[in-house]
């Protein structure tokens, strides 16, 4: 079998046929109860936040999606959130804390909503607090980057004591794209600078800025599959003091300095 370019990378994790977060949410939990808006503005689709079971255990979910459809794309920002989105977030992560539930974050995103609307309402600050929110989270936490990663937008959810990436999955400062766009002044160059930026889940691994490569879910038993590592994940994790829970949390991204 050929060995992928990370620019083939770049195009598996942006697939369109990937499974979508309401597809995966369905397929690893039960009971789930959406929230909704974030308590100071409004509501925004392209991130979806909620309560749900994973195999019987209460869990907080948090994610950023894309659309299926054209329409839902529209709606959705085609996955790239706005400040609303990232004070849903916050809102879920401290929702979490209070109940003491973990908290599942599922990431496929370009990067943040780009658009100068969403810099007038605060898009910096709005995915700084929800960093920090995460960061200091009292609960376990596991990231799981579904598709693209991109930029600070997916930083803001992939804040877990541990981080997992699908197989077909990038996770980088910003897109190829934009990397040379910057550094050459040419778009087209993108394949270069993906081979650049170390932005597969095997280089992910070696780094250390991921913790697992997850198998592509795409059926009902792969579902079943990533629930029993996940919660076989967040059992090891509970059983750590909240204080013990956060050094090593901490630690982990302080490597990254």
């Amino acid at each position: 079998m050929t060995k992928r370019t990370a620019y083939q990378q770049v195009r598996a994790a942006r697939r369109t046929d990937k499974i979508g977060l309401s597809a995966l949410i369905k397929g690893l939990t039960t009971d789930w109860f959406e929230l909704h808006g974030d308590r100071e503005r409004g509501d925004d689709p392209a991130v979806v936040a909620g309560l749900a079971r994973l195999a019987g255990r209460a869990v907080v979910i948090v994610g950023i999606q894309k659309g299926t459809t054209l329409a839902e794309n529209q709606a959705r920002h085609f996955g790239c959130a706005t400040p609303i989105c990232y004070r849903k977030v916050r809102r879920a992560y401290r929702l979490a804390a209070r109940l003491g539930w973990p908290v599942l974050a599922l990431i496929n995103t370009p990067g943040a909503y780009p658009g100068v609307s969403a810099e007038y309402q605060g898009q910096g600050q709005a995915i700084a607090d929800c960093l920090l929110t995460g960061l200091a989270l009292p609960v376990p936490m596991i990231s799981v980057i579904v598709g693209e990663g991109g930029s600070g937008g997916a930083l803001a959810l992939a804040c877990g004591d541990q981080v997992w990436a699908f197989a077909d999955s990038t996770y980088s400062v910003l897109s190829p794209e934009g990397y040379a766009t910057i550094l050459w002044k040419d778009a087209k160059q993108a394949p270069v600078a993906a081979a650049k930026m170390q932005l597969t889940p095997a280089e992910l691994k070696v780094n250390g800025i991921i913790e697992r490569v997850v198998p592509e879910v795409r059926t009902a038993n792969d579902c079943q599959t990533l629930k029993t590592e996940l919660t076989a994940s967040f059992e090891q994790l509970q059983q750590l003091s909240p204080t013990e829970r956060l050094a090593r949390r901490n630690a982990r991204y302080a490597q990254f300095k």
